[in-house]
């Protein structure tokens, strides 16, 4: 029997790089695969893509595997961008990791993939897989500040199955450190943020030129009108900065401070922004959510039962109670031990049992009790 066969994501950052090389310290045999999925502005400043090419294939070259490009950008524009501009024009918050995750890097790539003979496939989340009898499960990285299983919790058994997580076992900081002993090209590298496709450039100005947005009063909870919105899609439930209230007469508390604003609600009937004061103001705390599109890693809902959950991607986990939701077919409800702040519609609801990443669905609406 010859060495399996590993198809190993490869971006040009440091994470899948040292993947790569772990891999094939443990007798794979490596291939990489960089993955294109943006190109309408490729040669913007905002859109590393072509030095992330360069990069993966420079380390490719000192680890000693071999690499080719694979172009995916038609797919994810079909199947990421254009779901992620709905939920923007709905007034909702998408997270694009989770779907490009499900359907690019999980989908299209593990196809791919398997067109070039591979046995399994591997990237540089932070995450692992174990298989307990029949079924393989998601569970959370050692490293917690780096975990993703957040954004891989739409895999399914068949997924999972195929797929290797090489950093899952080792903290950051090692990562790095293989990564300067290798010498690899790029070992200082600044790990990404922002969206893939829209990289570091501003957001609002990145959106601008692909949503319709119609400006709209902005008021306050007890409906006073102090401005106005440039557009509901442009803001987040929880946002503080660049609201826009700028000479607003803050309401004081009894030393003469002003607690700062915050977003609270969207009324998309009538295009209304909701301003309040206050961190902790009533408005801005959950008790309870739904969420809908629902995907569980073992293929079935787990039993209603107290389990804990994220409803966005850095934070700790909350102890909850998960039950089908009442009268909506594939519905969800949490119910949450503590309040729960800023729970966006849009986002997803990821649900844990321990370690265990049990998949979750995507948040449709909040209750205060």
């Amino acid at each position: 029997m010859g060495k399996k066969k590993v198809v190993i994501g490869m971006s040009g950052g440091v994470d899948s790089s040292v993947a790569a090389w772990m891999l094939k310290e443990q007798g794979f045999e490596v291939i990489g695969l960089f993955m294109k999925n943006w190109e309408d502005d490729d040669d913007s400043e905002f859109c590393s893509s072509r030095q992330d090419w360069i990069d993966a294939a420079s380390v490719a070259d000192v680890v000693g595997v071999d690499i080719e490009a694979v172009n995916f950008s038609a797919e994810y524009k079909d199947r990421v961008f254009a779901e992620f501009l709905r939920e923007y024009e709905a007034g909702r918050t998408p997270n694009p990791d989770v779907l490009c995750n499900a359907e690019i890097k999980f989908k299209s790539f593990l196809d791919h993939a398997m067109t070039l003979g591979a046995d399994l496939i591997a990237t540089g989340h932070y995450a692992r897989v174990r298989q307990a009898g029949e079924r393989f499960e998601l569970l959370k990285a050692f490293d917690a500040t780096k975990d993703q299983s957040y954004f891989l919790h739409r895999l399914n058994q068949a997924q999972l199955s195929k797929t290797l997580f090489p950093l899952g076992e080792i903290p950051k900081t090692e990562v790095r450190q293989i990564a300067e002993k290798l010498a690899l090209p790029n070992a200082q590298k600044k790990d990404s943020t922002g969206i893939c496709f829209i990289g570091e450039r501003p957001f609002r100005e990145f959106l601008n030129r692909y949503l319709s947005y119609q400006p709209g009063l902005m008021k306050t909870d007890d409906g006073k009108t102090v401005g106005e919105h440039v557009g509901l899609s442009f803001y987040t439930l929880g946002q503080r900065k660049g609201i826009g209230i700028g000479g607003v007469k803050s309401y004081q508390n009894a030393d003469g401070s002003s607690d700062a604003w915050y977003v609270a609600r969207k009324d998309i009937v009538n295009n209304t922004l909701y301003v309040v004061q206050g961190h902790d103001h009533p408005w801005l705390l959950s008790q309870a959510l739904t969420f809908g599109q629902a995907s569980w890693t073992a293929g079935a809902a787990p039993e209603p039962r107290r389990l804990s959950a994220k409803t966005r991607y850095r934070q700790a986990d909350v102890a909850c109670a998960v039950a089908p939701q009442a009268g909506v077919d594939g519905g969800y409800e949490l119910r949450f031990d503590a309040a729960q702040w800023a729970v966006t519609p849009g986002q997803s609801a990821v649900l844990y049992d321990g370690d265990v990443c049990l998949g979750g669905g995507i948040i449709t609406g909040s209750s205060a009790d």
